[in-house]
């Protein structure tokens, strides 16, 4: 069996963002919480936190996991939705 490093697997990863983004963050809501889950869950570290404790998404080359979904605990806070066709992450076999 071949080993695989952690980069030469991200390096089959291609990403073809939507437009409109498929996860969307409702800063007002996340200004209420303390936690910032989204913020330490998402393993393409796409999230940030401001200094007004608001957060900031990009969407760009995210890998579609919905693990910042799962992790919020404030219901709202974030929409998630599948991109539209064809578009968002893609993986192949190397």
């Amino acid at each position: 069996m071949v080993s695989t490093t952690l980069e030469e697997k991200l390096a089959t990863v291609r990403f073809r963002p939507d437009e409109v983004p498929h996860i969307t963050v409702d800063g007002e809501i996340c200004k209420d919480c303390t936690l910032h889950s989204c913020v330490y869950a998402c393993p393409a570290n796409l999230f940030s936190l401001l200094s007004d404790g608001s957060i900031v998404f990009s969407h760009e080359q995210c890998f579609e996991c919905g693990t910042c979904y799962v992790a919020c605990n404030l219901e709202g806070a974030i929409s998630w939705r599948y991109p539209g066709g064809g578009l968002g992450v893609s993986f192949r076999d190397s």
